[in-house]
């Protein structure tokens, strides 16, 4: 070998800091001056034959060591990497110097088998659970680990004329540490490092030249410790015990911060990596970098900002005592010079780059799960990449590939993969659109591994999940949930299942609200046959049988209500309503077409007494909305409802219930009979009742737009010329008139002309008064 041999008179133990870039260049400069016969590194040592790996063109760090438990793939544990990591950089260095590499922690089968609230082994004490880094910084008068490591190690070079001297002194930091606390808390350290010693003795027997451990700068003490072969033996005696797979997956920057939750997290991975990567002047080519996602943005920053930001973060660092700039004299140039004193664009720097995105890659010859196999495989043909950032996916699913993506992130969500969450759309509301919002987690490939267990492919698991949960469901409306998922998802082979087990569920449910918080997603479901190409006739017999029994049950249901569940009634009044207008006119089981039987519990429901107020009120409002109540009508039945010998709170409620939700406030707008019957009603009310009904009216007038809340204010200001009925022309108010206004409505067609390509022949203004008619309906 060249250079300097490793010692052979005990192991060369490199203490690293997890992630950290000092630590990673130490290492690499260590293994290069020693040249070890063997890199032993702290690792599950189920790893070793995922090793040769690593040296694939097509891994690409930060990639994580994925473990899970074969019968119980939920039980997992993960080893991140990324390419500033020190074990990455001895792992590497090891493939291209053909030097053996072993990972020499515990075993990742005793890892997943050892429950936090076990028993985790004798000597494991009851010391308090302590930071290394934390207190090491605390000793040197520093109040943040992250500031101080940066000194001590990142802007310290690897050692002049010793590259192991940082070591040296790190574990000598490190053993007085252990010395006061023990294992610090770390309850399961004793044990692991028992299982160390034992690796690192086999090590040593097998290889003459000496052997280089790479592990965290906390072990390093308790692996130089002499302790016998027969006491670490002990400690790992009687350890519980589970089958493991094993195999690379993706990791990503976000997921190695600690505000992920990673126990060994650091704040910045996306700073770090740009420490371990930038070749010279780290601190110029970071505020290029910001300044060019700040321009990105739409914000000016121009290099004179560059310029001064280097200057400031240079004076920052040696006003604060520093040997170079770091992260936290970068942030502040960067607010003061480019964000002009701002935390907002601050927050992007830190999310884009002082966190970042990065999404690591893995060979396609990793070990996975059939089921992971089959969704690489889809991934790849439908050209749906698996990206750390959050992007929007929009989708015509009248095009075949659209379709088919469409079909697979229905299907992995019914798996439990939440790769994708469907969004509003932008361009439509149309069943024919899907818009999703894409990020890929590293958890996810758990998850993948769990849904492993229902299938081998992406159709198998979904149509097995899905008869699954039919048959587990615990309501009627989570079944019906389920079948507009499995059309959703393209399930045929399930859609049997799902629909026996509705049918029960709906015959054994006499709950009406049940049967109405069902109907209207079951109803929804028939909208995706006609664009996915799916059989519903099933469902839509399923439906009108369900919206039957919920028009017969109806009525008497909604008699004798509180306040709290009238308001839940009228939800599901509504909510029927829309479904039985999706249904249009499908034959009722022995009764007709569905909209008139519907409009007959309307109509019941409006004039019965024993129906709440807020009930009443929106039935008569729906039956306005459809045509099947003439105007006069309505206003005689407010007139009626708003009479002195009603109650105010009743009155109050069937307001609600008449004008409140979406078009209330323009049906006042656009009648001054029915304004100015409330106005009446409202003006009338005794001062007794008045503190009481109001509450009612707030939340019903506060949800109408501000736009017609300003017009209905305006309109009772001026008031109406005649109150409770007489035609608004009388108040002389502009806009409101019993006929149509033909002199304004014709100002409207040089542009509709325009718009529907006339040029001015006779006639044309016929044809564009057509073309408006049917535009306003």
């Amino acid at each position: 070998m060249n250079g300097r041999k490793a010692d052979t008179a005990g192991p060369l133990l490199l203490g690293v800091r997890h992630h950290g870039p000092g630590s990673a260049r130490a290492v690499r400069a260590v293994l290069e001056e020693a040249r070890p016969a063997a890199v032993l590194i702290e690792g599950p040592p189920e790893a070793d034959a995922l090793v040769p790996l690593a040296a694939e063109k097509d891994m690409r760090p930060p990639v994580a060591l994925l473990a899970h438990a074969v019968d119980e793939p939920g039980r997992s544990a993960f080893w991140p990497l990324a390419e500033f990591s020190p074990e990455w950089v001895a792992l590497r260095w090891a493939l291209e110097h053909e030097v053996p590499a072993r990972f020499i922690d515990l075993p990742a089968a005793h890892t997943l088998a050892w429950e936090d609230d076990e028993d985790p082994g004798p000597g494991a004490g009851d010391d308090v659970r302590v930071d290394p880094l934390g207190m090491l910084a605390e000793a040197a008068g520093y109040d943040d680990a992250e500031r101080w490591w940066e000194d001590v190690v990142e802007h310290r070079g690897v050692g002049e004329g010793d590259a192991v001297a940082p070591f040296t002194a790190l574990e000598e930091a490190m053993t007085a540490l252990r010395e006061e606390y023990g294992s610090g808390g770390h309850r399961r350290d004793l044990v692991r490092e028992a299982h160390m010693r034992l690796q690192v003795r086999a090590a040593r027997r097998e290889f003459e030249d000496g052997v280089a451990v790479v592990c965290g700068a906390w072990h390093v003490p308790a692996l130089r410790h002499k302790a016998t072969v027969a006491a670490d033996r002990a400690l790992l005696k009687g350890l519980p015990k589970v089958k493991t797979d094993m195999t690379w997956v993706p990791w990503t920057h976000r997921r190695l911060s600690r505000t992920s939750g990673y126990g060994a997290g650091i704040d910045s991975p996306g700073w770090y990596g740009h420490l371990f990567g930038a070749p010279d002047r780290p601190v110029e080519r970071w505020l290029t970098k910001v300044a060019g996602l700040l321009r990105a943005e739409d914000r000016t920053v121009s290099s004179a900002h560059v310029i001064e930001a280097v200057r400031l973060a240079e004076t920052l660092a040696a006003l604060r005592g520093r040997p170079l700039p770091g992260l936290s004299e970068t942030t502040d140039a960067v607010r003061a010079v480019m964000c002009e004193g701002s935390d907002v664009p601050l927050a992007l720097v830190h999310d884009r780059l002082v966190v970042g995105d990065v999404l690591g890659e893995v060979p396609a010859t990793a070990p996975a799960v059939p089921l992971q196999r089959d969704l690489a495989r889809i991934q790849r043909r439908l050209r749906l990449k698996p990206e750390a950032g959050e992007r929007e996916l929009e989708l015509d699913l009248r095009k075949e590939t659209d379709a088919e993506r469409g079909r697979l992130l229905h299907r992995l969500r019914l798996l439990g993969i939440g790769w994708g969450e469907p969004a509003a759309a932008r361009g439509g509301t149309g069943t024919f659109r899907e818009t999703w919002r894409l990020r890929w987690e590293p958890e996810l490939s758990v998850r993948v591994a769990e849904a492993g267990v229902w299938g081998t492919t992406v159709l198998a698991a979904a149509t097995a999940r899905a008869e699954a949960d039919a048959v587990g469901a615990r309501g009627l409306a989570e079944v019906t949930g389920l079948a507009e998922r499995c059309l959703l998802a393209s399930l045929p082979e399930a859609l049997p299942t799902v629909m026996q087990v509705l049918t029960d569920r709906a015959a054994l449910d006499t709950d009406v609200g049940h049967l109405a918080q069902a109907l209207p997603a079951l109803v929804r479901s028939l909208r995706y046959g006609d664009v996915r190409g799916t059989d519903t006739a099933a469902l839509a017999e399923v439906a009108a049988g369900l919206a039957e029994r919920v028009f017969v049950g109806l009525p008497p249901a909604c008699a004798a209500l509180d306040a709290d569940a009238a308001d839940e009634m009228r939800r599901h009044v509504d909510a029927v309503h829309g479904a039985v207008g999706l249904l249009g006119d499908a034959p009722a089981p022995g009764h007709g077409k569905l909209r008139a039987r519907w409009q007959s519990v309307l109509r019941t429901l409006s004039a019965r007494d024993t129906v709440p107020g807020v009930i009443r009120g929106r039935s008569v409002r729906l039956l306005l909305d459809d045509g099947e109540l003439p105007q006069d009508e309505a206003a005689r039945l407010m007139g009626l409802v708003l009479s002195p010998g009603t109650p105010p709170a009743d009155a109050a409620a069937w307001i609600e219930g008449f004008v409140g939700g979406s078009g209330g406030g323009l049906l006042l707008v656009h009648d001054e009979r029915l304004l100015g019957l409330v106005d009446a009603w409202l003006t009338g009310v005794p001062a007794e009742a008045f503190t009481d009904v109001l509450p009612l009216l707030r939340r019903t007038f506060s949800a109408y737009e501000p736009g017609v809340r300003r017009t209905l204010g305006e309109l009772v200001r001026r008031g109406p010329g005649a109150r409770g009925g007489t035609a608004a022309a009388v108040s002389g108010v502009p806009g409101f008139a019993p006929d149509p206004d033909t002199a304004r409505a014709d100002a409207v067609l040089p542009v509709l002309r325009l718009l529907l390509g006339l040029d001015g022949e006779d006639g044309e203004d016929e044809e564009a008064r057509d073309g408006l008619a049917g535009v306003t309906g």
